[in-house]
Parts: C-alpha cells; structure tokens; sequence
C-alpha cells in the first residue's frame, strides 16, 4: 500500500522553475510506478508525466516534454516532478499517483496524493 504526501507547489512568475515531491510513507514504493497529473480550474484531470517502478522509463505530456521532468529516489520513497519555463496555463493543483501497472498508471491510478496547488503569474 502506498501512502503519497506531495509538496513543493506554490506561487511562481512565468518562466520560473518549481519542484515538487511526492514521498511515500508506505513499504513498497519500488513496486509502483509513479506519476504526475494536473487539474486545472473548470477542466478534468490530466496525465502529466511517469516513471516506472525502475526508473529507467519515462512518460510525458506533450505540454510537458522539454519542460518537465520526473525522478525517483528509491533510498527516500520519492518521485519528484521539476517543472521549468513554466508558463500561467501550467496553474493546477497537481496530483502525484501510485500504481503497480505503468499502463493503468497513465489512465486510472489506483492511488492519489492530496494534491498540491502550482500556480503561474504572468
């Protein structure tokens, strides 16, 4: 079972950079894949990016490639998202998520994090 706590959001101008982490207090952090996804005021929630549970693959959005990156560190049960070159339409609260299939992870996790709000001024 995976128990995911993010942080890292917060305030930032356009053009700036953030990171945010995702610790798992559970035992069986390398058994999952991890992900980031975004939701934005009015919209429904988006993938954003994965890893799997090696990670030695990754996965992005189209907004996010080139942008983005996320990580993993196994000694600390963190997945990590650094976002740069942010831009206002990245303003969401983002949502790290958990689960044992990289497939299923991109479209159903069967864990969320409580989110964490990013928001971008132009």
């Amino acid at each position: 079972q995976v128990q995911l706590v993010e942080s890292g959001g917060g305030l930032v101008q356009a053009g700036g950079s953030l990171r945010l982490s995702c610790a798992d207090s559970g035992r069986t952090f390398s058994d999952y894949a991890m992900g980031w996804f975004r939701q934005a005021p009015g919209k429904e929630r988006e993938f954003v990016a994965a890893i799997s549970w090696s990670g030695s693959t990754t996965y992005y959005a189209d907004s996010a490639k080139g942008r983005f990156t996320i990580s993993r560190d196994a000694a600390k049960n963190t997945v990590y998202l650094q976002m740069n070159s942010l831009k206002p339409e990245d303003t969401a609260v983002y949502y790290c998520a958990a689960d044992r299939f990289e497939s299923r992870l991109r479209v159903r996790p069967s864990s969320w994090g409580q989110g964490t709000q990013v928001t971008v001024a132009s």
